[in-house]
C-alpha cells in the first residue's frame, strides 16, 4: 500500500484518487479550498485525510494536479516541503485552441517543474496523455511515463499497476515533451477522426 497525496482538487484527483483507493492506497488531499477538499475526501471515503495547503505533504509520491500555469508557482511556493517526494505531473502544456504546447523548443513542462523543485525531489511526468472522464471507467488503459531517475520511475510504476492501469516506461524526462505533445495530438483525434472525447491510446505489445 501506498501514501499518496494530491495537490489540487479537480477532475484529474477525483479519477486518480478514486482509482487509488480502490487499490488500497493511502490518500491525503491538498487545495486551497479546504471546503471542497472535505467534500471530496468525504466522497473518496477509505479513510482519505486532507492536507494543509504549503505544508509538508503526507505522502511520499505527491501528485501536482493543477493546471501547468499554476504549476511551476505552486512547486516554488512549496519549496522544501517538497523535499525527497517523488512528484508526478499529470498537467498538459497545450495551448489555447489545443493545437500546439505552449513550452518552448527543447523543453517541456515536466522539466521546468523540476527546475522549480528541490534537487532532492524527482519529477515524472504521468497521466497527461489521458483524459479524466476515462480514468474512472473500468477498463484497462496504459499510462506512459518518463523521469530521470530509476527509483523514483519504479515506485510511480509500481502506483499506477496498483490502480489497475499499465505502466509503460518511455524515457527520461526529456521525454516529457513529446508526451505533453500528445495532449493536441488527443484533441485533435477526439475532434475529428474519433468524433468522441471517450477515446483513449494504447500500445499493443506483439511478440
Amino acid at each position: 500500500m501506498s501514501s499518496i497525496s494530491f495537490i489540487g482538487l479537480g477532475g484529474m484527483t477525483h479519477a486518480i484518487a478514486s482509482r487509488a483507493v480502490a487499490g488500497g492506497s493511502s490518500v491525503e488531499l491538498i487545495g486551497r479550498d479546504a471546503a471542497k477538499a472535505k467534500g471530496l475526501a468525504a466522497e473518496l471515503g477509505a479513510g482519505a485525510t486532507v492536507g494543509t495547503f504549503g505544508a509538508v505533504p503526507v505522502g511520499d509520491i505527491v501528485v501536482l494536479a493543477v493546471p501547468y500555469t499554476s504549476a511551476v508557482p505552486v512547486v516554488a511556493q512549496y519549496g522544501d516541503a517538497l523535499a525527497g517526494k517523488v512528484i508526478i505531473d499529470i498537467s498538459n502544456t497545450f495551448d489555447s485552441d489545443a493545437t500546439g504546447v505552449v513550452t518552448p523548443e527543447g523543453t517541456s513542462g515536466a522539466q521546468e517543474i523540476a527546475k522549480a523543485a528541490p534537487a532532492s525531489a524527482h519529477v515524472v511526468k504521468a497521466f497527461n496523455t489521458v483524459f479524466g472522464h476515462v480514468l474512472v471507467q473500468e477498463r484497462p488503459l496504459d499510462v506512459l511515463f518518463a523521469g530521470d531517475d530509476a527509483r523514483a520511475k519504479a515506485d510511480v510504476s509500481a502506483f499506477i499497476a496498483s490502480l489497475g492501469l499499465r505502466p509503460l516506461d518511455v524515457g527520461g524526462l526529456e521525454m516529457a515533451r513529446w508526451l505533453e505533445g500528445i495532449g493536441p495530438l488527443l484533441m485533435g483525434l477526439a475532434r475529428n477522426g474519433a468524433g468522441t472525447f471517450d477515446v483513449a491510446l494504447g500500445v499493443d505489445l506483439r511478440g
